[in-house]
């Protein structure tokens, strides 16, 4: 796939602009504009809409020359405070701030899309993606319950987990876009199997594979004894003893209530959710705008922010590009060592 950065090459990542009715273009801006210290850890380009990318320069102040057209990523100068970006189909500059647009929710695939295809021809090293909205996808007919699936889609792989991370800690989701009802159904043997070697494998190219992954109780208690019901006992303690004979440190299931706080306060740094709330609700609630959304079991590096398109106040100057700048710091600092992360979770999960 991707040729992965050296120590003599900084990366080159692709940031996808998301929904231009949010604030994608106004998040991305700031980034670009403002965080020059940025350039000299990636080469970053976007992907996306030149003129979603001007009005919202405008709307920060700055003059919209700023913003240059590129043909590929290799034609990257990546000079301070300018903001070079691929056109990636037609101009979106009419979509309104704040409003469902289908025109919107099309470009917003079709930036990943273009990103996962330069990915594929080994022209980036990395892909950073502000918000997209899955209405917006859905009114253009892309039934994508979100950019995680989308990406796994276009890299073919089966195996992938959504993973939110602040520091040193990284919280896998056995399920996410489903509903609870769905989830739970979701949770079988093959997939904590699965979402256990690939948590596994992640920490173990980390160099940190001493460090156990904590598998979070799906019920109550987990479960208490089949009181609260029988899934822990009955699906994943069974993965957590077969990860352990294969070698992966593992413990659990752990009560969500007591697992969560531990690994805040630094017990636990590999942890699996077994759907989203029970991962998103304390991160977010702890980490806020702190926190990012790594895709592993992809091919070429994916972070993500960890928020929406925040409609409610699109175009008006006021989004935190906080998270953003975040997602492209840890994406430059995962990019050099991507192959063994990808190798290793390849081996050990099929792909």
């Amino acid at each position: 796939m991707t040729q992965d950065a050296t120590p003599n090459r900084i990366p080159t990542l692709a940031v996808t602009l998301g929904d231009v009715a949010g604030i994608g273009p106004e998040i991305t801006a700031k980034m670009l504009l403002g965080h020059d210290d940025l350039r000299q850890r990636a080469r970053l380009v976007v992907v996306g809409d030149a003129g979603a990318l001007r009005k919202a320069a405008q709307a920060l102040g700055a003059d919209a020359s700023r913003v240059r057209v590129v043909e590929g990523p290799e034609q990257v100068q990546n000079a301070p405070g300018i903001i070079e970006v691929i056109q990636a189909g037609p101009s979106l500059e009419h979509v309104p701030f704040g409003q469902l647009s289908a025109d919107a929710g099309a470009g917003s695939v079709r930036f990943v899309t273009t990103a996962c295809e330069l990915a594929r021809q080994g022209r980036i090293d990395g892909i950073v993606t502000p918000p997209l909205n899955k209405a917006a996808m859905h009114l253009a007919g892309l039934k994508w319950p979100g950019h995680t699936e989308l990406l796994a889609h276009e890299f073919g792989v089966k195996t992938f987990s959504l993973v939110l991370s602040a520091g040193d800690l990284y919280i896998f989701h056995a399920t996410t876009h489903v509903s609870l009802r769905q989830a739970i159904d979701d949770v079988t043997p093959q997939r904590m199997r699965a979402v256990l070697r690939l948590a596994g494998s992640f920490a173990k190219a980390l160099g940190r594979s001493d460090e156990p992954v904590a598998v979070a109780g799906l019920n109550p208690h987990a479960g208490e004894n089949g009181i609260f019901g029988t899934e822990d006992a009955d699906i994943l303690a069974p993965a957590v003893a077969e990860a352990n004979a294969a070698g992966i440190l593992a413990a659990g299931p752990i009560p969500a209530d007591a697992l969560f706080p531990q690994a805040v306060r630094g017990k636990w740094k590999f942890v699996i959710a077994c759907y989203h709330d029970q991962g998103h609700a304390p991160f977010k609630s702890v980490y806020g705008d702190d926190g990012v959304n790594i895709t592993v079991g992809l091919p070429v590096v994916r972070v993500s922010v960890d928020h929406g398109t925040a409609f409610d106040i699109a175009g008006k100057g006021i989004a935190r590009e906080d998270s953003l700048v975040l997602a492209a710091e840890r994406a430059a600092h995962l990019a050099p060592g991507w192959s063994q992360v990808w190798e290793t979770a390849r081996s050990t999960t099929g792909g």
